[in-house]
């Protein structure tokens, strides 16, 4: 993140109406774009969604045993109760 000098930026007002608040400090002003939830940007949302509709498919569906989906997946059996049973 790069400082910048705010007096530069800002209109006389804004920068007056500023300093009433904070004179002389720091300020750190977020963007405003909306902050995006864990594992969008790299995809991991998606592929663990449809993993475990996969998941929940091969289950209830075609009736393979916890253990089988256990061994396919490399994931603890707890773990694939969770996702079966939610």
């Amino acid at each position: 993140m790069k400082y910048r000098n705010a007096s530069e930026i800002l209109p006389d007002e804004l920068l007056k109406e500023l300093q009433k608040y904070a004179p002389g400090e720091m300020l750190y002003v977020p963007s405003d774009n909306a902050r995006k939830k864990w594992g969008e940007l790299s995809g991991a949302r998606t592929y663990y969604s449809q993993r475990n509709e996969e998941i929940r498919d091969k289950f209830s569906r075609l009736k393979v045993p916890l253990g089988t989906l256990c061994d396919e997946y490399g994931l603890s059996e707890d773990t694939v109760k969770s996702i079966c049973y939610r």
